[in-house]
């Protein structure tokens, strides 16, 4: 073991144990954030889980020690939650193992999963079985945190929020120990596990998720316009798309930079983008076609026609506008508004990115809202619209003039700060609110609640404040 084992319960811990000040520390620190702007936030202690029973002695220790504790699998969290001054950063990202079980006459295809398993493993493992999940959209997103924030996964507005597709965990609470939590055994933790996020009081060693048949036909299309045709575009293709079947994904991206076109100069851009997860080919062609009907789609800069695309390539394109090199910040909201007023509204701000790589995500009614699919879970959607602005650079001087701008620029679209928020991206740090405007009153105040009960002593970190 890397580093100094300590007196017992440390000397159990089959993984790595680094304090502050020891070699490897500013690695194992480092490797909380997946992106390239961490947070000067520094935990006393850091514990890589080699194995399941690693975490519940970490846990021990931590309680023993008086550390309080904070975990992470992936790192995707944009405000760096899992980074905290002095506590535990207990790391979870060795445990990735996804296993699946085919279905049988009494029972559906599972998999079972373990926290820090990305959504382009359990994509590869679940594709040859003809299986799927509502996966994160970015490939290297760990199931645990997306998990336990709700999950807006490729195709949710018709398979639901992922946490939907969650039927069991396993988990280890604030005592040490090792529970099981469904809807019939520990259903107040179960119901926190799926939608609490960075705020959950316990830490979640596994996850047996509900699989769905894989569509038969995956097809994806786009079109690009000017920004200047903002209003047109988001007043057209939201129409559009609320009046598709539920298995057609359409997202908006606006950005401050786009290439010279044949029929504009390089300038900012709204891209309209849908895809298609279909039972049959001729099913996807038919609810893309209004794309390729566009009453103004003359005026676009860039055409894609439908065209078959699978798991993997949705994966691998977002991958690569996503790439870890950067620094990030992002912010959410949903809103009452329409897209039109929200899009509109923020597009100037787009036009000013201090950096060319910023950009806006508005995905068209991101998750599915029938009751059956928003039963028994702390996460709901909060509004009509909902939007992600990403501020996106490479000099750490510009740290502050970056930051600026994302709230600047969610100002616009929410001038008296009254809006709603989603756990995973929001800007924990903007205002002491965030957490709380990221879930309805009565769940904010269960969620109060079962922290109280599972968690008296306020042992793991609760949500990041300002």
């Amino acid at each position: 073991m890397m580093g100094s084992r300590g007196p017992t319960p440390a000397a159990d811990i089959e993984g790595t144990l680094i304090r502050r000040g020891e070699a490897g520390y500013e690695r194992a620190r480092s490797a909380a954030v997946w992106n390239e702007r961490r947070p000067e936030r520094y935990p006393e202690v850091v514990v890589r889980a080699a194995a399941e029973a690693d975490v519940a002695r970490a846990v021990t220790y931590a309680r023993t020690k008086g550390l309080r504790v904070s975990t992470y699998s992936g790192g995707h969290n944009w405000s760096g939650s899992p980074l905290r001054d002095q506590g535990l950063l207990l790391d979870l990202s060795a445990l990735r193992e996804c296993r699946v079980t085919p279905a049988t006459d009494d029972h559906p295809a599972t998999a079972t999963v373990q926290p820090a398993a990305t959504g382009q493993e359990l994509v590869a493992a679940l594709t040859p079985r003809e299986l799927a999940f509502p996966v994160g959209h970015c490939p290297t997103v760990a199931v645990g945190g997306f998990l336990l924030s709700g999950g807006l996964g490729w195709n949710s507005r018709a398979w639901g929020a992922s946490c939907a597709g969650v039927r069991e965990i396993r988990a280890v609470t604030a005592d040490g120990r090792t529970v099981t939590c469904s809807d019939t055994e520990n259903p107040d933790l179960f119901w926190a596990a799926r939608g609490a996020g960075p705020g959950f009081c316990a830490v979640v060693t596994r996850f047996r998720l509900a699989l769905k048949p894989l569509p038969a036909s995956i097809m994806t299309t786009s079109l690009t316009f000017p920004l200047a045709e903002v209003a047109r575009v988001t007043e057209w293709a939201a129409h559009t798309a609320l009046g598709l079947p539920p298995y057609v994904e359409v997202s908006f991206l606006l950005s401050p930079s786009g290439p010279q076109a044949d029929s504009a100069p390089a300038g900012p851009r709204i891209a309209v983008g849908a895809t298609a997860f279909a039972a049959t080919r001729g099913e996807a062609l038919q609810a893309l076609q209004p794309f390729a009907d566009c009453p103004f789609g003359e005026l676009a800069v860039d055409r894609r026609p439908a065209a078959p695309t699978s798991f993997a390539a949705l994966h691998e394109g977002a991958g690569a506008a996503w790439p870890p090199v950067h620094r990030y910040a992002a912010d959410t909201l949903w809103s009452p508004e329409s897209y039109a007023t929200q899009l509109t509204r923020i597009a100037d701000a787009v036009a000013g990115a201090p950096s060319g790589k910023s950009l806006v995500l508005a995905p068209v009614q991101p998750v599915s809202e029938h009751p059956a699919l928003l039963r028994n879970m702390a996460f709901s959607p909060l509004g009509a619209s909902y939007l992600v602005c990403y501020a996106v650079w490479d000099d750490p001087a510009e740290d502050a003039t970056q930051t600026r701008w994302l709230r600047e620029a969610m100002a616009t679209v929410n001038p008296q700060g009254d809006g709603f928020h989603y756990i995973a991206e929001t800007d924990l740090e903007a205002d002491a609110a965030r957490t709380r405007r990221s879930y309805t009153p009565a769940a904010w105040d269960r969620l109060q609640e079962i922290k109280a009960q599972w968690d008296p002593d306020n042992l793991f970190h609760s949500y990041l404040a300002p």
